[in-house]
């Protein structure tokens, strides 16, 4: 089995967290950004999104079927999230951002 790593994992975050930073800060001052440099900001922002949902669906896959099992139940009840983003980001079709 071959799961991601903390330091992956963490770097995967942090992007993401930075993609997500940069727009708040679009928010808050638009007009000192161009068309071009806001294109640029929600592409990341998509971009960084599916590299963690690409990377969790990849680490729930390499789970023995019980497990997987037993771990989508768990998400499933935790409130994070609906039962059906849970099962289509790790099972199914994998949302929006998969698609883009």
């Amino acid at each position: 089995m071959t799961t991601m790593n903390d330091e992956k994992w963490t770097a995967l975050q942090q992007a993401e967290d930075m993609a997500y930073f940069k727009a708040d800060l679009c928010c808050y001052s638009p007009e000192s950004y161009s068309l071009e440099e806001k294109r640029a900001i929600c592409n990341d922002m998509i971009s960084t999104s599916k590299a963690m949902l690409d990377a969790m669906r990849a680490d729930f896959e390499q789970l023995p079927p019980e497990a997987r099992s037993k771990l989508l139940d768990m998400l499933c009840q935790s409130g994070v999230e609906s039962p059906e983003w849970w099962w289509d980001t790790l099972v199914g079709e994998g949302g929006s951002l998969q698609k883009a």
